[in-house]
């Protein structure tokens, strides 16, 4: 059986198809912050907002650093350019499509007048 959750990408997606996870790299797209500061907003105990940064973690979009006891998350700007580049090679692939289409449509269009 194929594993997705083995590739890259697919843990990214994983990995932000929560909206907590999602929430906590908006707030890492600002700044590094610690885990306290990524936690203040959201509606959850604390152990629940380490959990959710495992999973970011593991999926290569944040880096953690310990200094004493202050956890502190980055998010790691090189996976986010690989999930955009992925995102804008369908995005150039779609278009292509469907300028096909409008030529296609085009072509095969009654001219005007010949009703």
């Amino acid at each position: 059986m194929l594993q997705y959750a083995s590739h890259p990408l697919d843990r990214a997606f994983h990995a932000l198809s929560d909206p907590s996870r999602r929430a906590m790299v908006e707030r890492l797209c600002r700044a590094p912050a610690s885990v306290s500061e990524l936690a203040e907003p959201l509606p959850m105990t604390l152990s629940a907002v380490t959990q959710h940064l495992k999973v970011l973690e593991q999926a290569g979009l944040i880096k953690t650093s310990k200094a004493g006891r202050i956890r502190t998350c980055a998010l790691d700007v090189e996976a986010m350019a690989r999930i955009e580049l992925w995102i804008a090679q369908r995005k150039q692939f779609w278009e292509r499509q469907y300028d096909q289409l409008e030529a296609y449509l085009a072509s095969t269009s009654p001219t005007e007048g010949t009703e």
